[in-house]
């Protein structure tokens, strides 16, 4: 139980070592490490969806012969639409912009920024939730272990998404406390997340499968929809390539090493 709570707990550690930044840098994060560092994320996020998820997902069904890939196909899909959805439905704002998304709304543009973030960091949380809930209904190749090596994983690309959250709104204007606060609030939805996932997994069992890959389509959709488009845009570019590779082998060698 330790271990669980402690597991569950560590991503939103980085989320704030992330955020407290705030206190130690007095202008935004230099662009060249702001792609590397969205390049590092969506790294970590592909693996953990492909290490972590979606391969324990088949490899749960693999006495079904070639239909072993049907619950991670259809999981992956509805991960995918569930966070379209949210997208949708959900007034929010992406960092470097200023048009808002979603639904009209006369939210503030920080409720509307934290909202964005919230939507980015649920389905890591599901994540680390549901590989936990995995390792304890003895799914094949998820240890405790290996839980706690996406936790860590997740918890490292937090760092400087907790830095890219606090900092602009640091120079916004809002003051060092502020920011620092927001930004850390905007990782408390994984620990919820993954509490929720893990006392539905232990209530659907014959569904953990979707479930996996369930979490593995959500991510994999904020990494599409949000941290891509914005390591791309604009220059130093090849930096956040170079940050992705660095971040996919990282969470490759963590989820792979300490499973053995």
């Amino acid at each position: 139980m330790t271990t669980l709570i402690i597991g569950l707990l560590i991503p939103l550690c980085g989320t704030v070592l992330g955020s407290a930044f705030v206190f130690f840098m007095k202008d935004e994060i230099p662009e060249r490490v702001q792609k590397s560092l969205l390049g590092f994320a969506s790294g970590v996020m592909v693996a953990a969806s492909v290490w972590s998820l979606l391969i324990p997902s088949m490899e749960m069904e693999e006495t079904k012969g070639a239909w072993a890939v049907l619950p991670a196909a259809v999981g992956f899909l509805l991960g995918m639409f569930f966070l379209l959805a949210v997208d949708e439905l959900t007034p929010h704002l992406h960092l470097g912009t200023d048009k808002p998304e979603g639904p009209h709304s006369k939210l503030s543009r920080t409720a509307m920024l934290a909202l964005a973030v919230t939507i980015h960091n649920l389905p890591e949380g599901m994540a680390v939730g549901i590989v936990f809930a995995g390792a304890d209904q003895g799914v094949a190749n998820l240890s405790l272990a290996s839980a706690v090596a996406v936790s860590l994983g997740i918890a490292i690309q937090n760092v400087p998404e907790g830095a890219i959250i606090s900092m602009p709104m640091r120079a916004a204007g809002n003051s060092r406390w502020r920011s620092f606060i927001i930004g850390s609030l905007s990782g408390v939805v994984e620990p919820i997340g993954g509490v929720v996932v893990i006392l539905l997994a232990s209530m659907l069992t014959p569904i953990l499968p979707y479930m996996l890959a369930f979490a593995a389509g959500a991510m994999c959709y904020v990494v599409v929809e949000e941290l891509i488009p914005e390591a791309s845009a604009g220059c130093h570019t090849n930096l956040s390539t170079i940050g992705f590779a660095i971040g996919f082998v990282l969470m490759m060698i963590l989820d792979v090493v300490v499973s053995l």
